[in-house]
């Protein structure tokens, strides 16, 4: 009898680990998605307004420096076959409310370093 019963048990055991690919799961995205060509829009000088219009503002503003803003998205896959978690960040730096630098995991246009004429 116990036998039967850790036969039950395990048979029980591997198709519920077989069933899980079954169970839809969800991607959970959060902050901000920013697209590589808005990203490219970027120039130095531009004010904190006019960044504010192209990427939206930023999820984390630094609450001991008023002039640097960060841009996080991340991506939590509900699936593996879907792909991999990633997590993607823009960080702007500003002096006397104009563009400085920015850094991060986007590729900066070649004309980021040409002023927007005001």
């Amino acid at each position: 009898m116990k036998l039967y019963q850790y036969l039950l048990l395990s048979v029980l055991a591997f198709s519920s680990v077989a069933c899980s690919n079954w169970i839809y799961r969800i991607d959970v995205p959060q902050g901000n998605f920013l697209d590589e060509r808005d990203v490219k829009e970027l120039r130095k000088g531009m004010s904190k307004d006019q960044i504010i219009y192209v990427l939206g503002n930023p999820v984390v503003e630094d609450s001991f420096n008023d002039d640097t803003w960060y841009y996080v998205y991340d991506m939590k896959r509900g699936m593996r076959k879907r792909g991999e978690d990633f997590q993607k960040q823009l960080i702007l730096t500003f002096n006397n409310d104009e563009l400085v630098t920015a850094e991060g995991d986007f590729e900066l246009s070649e004309d980021f370093d040409t002023p927007l004429d005001q």
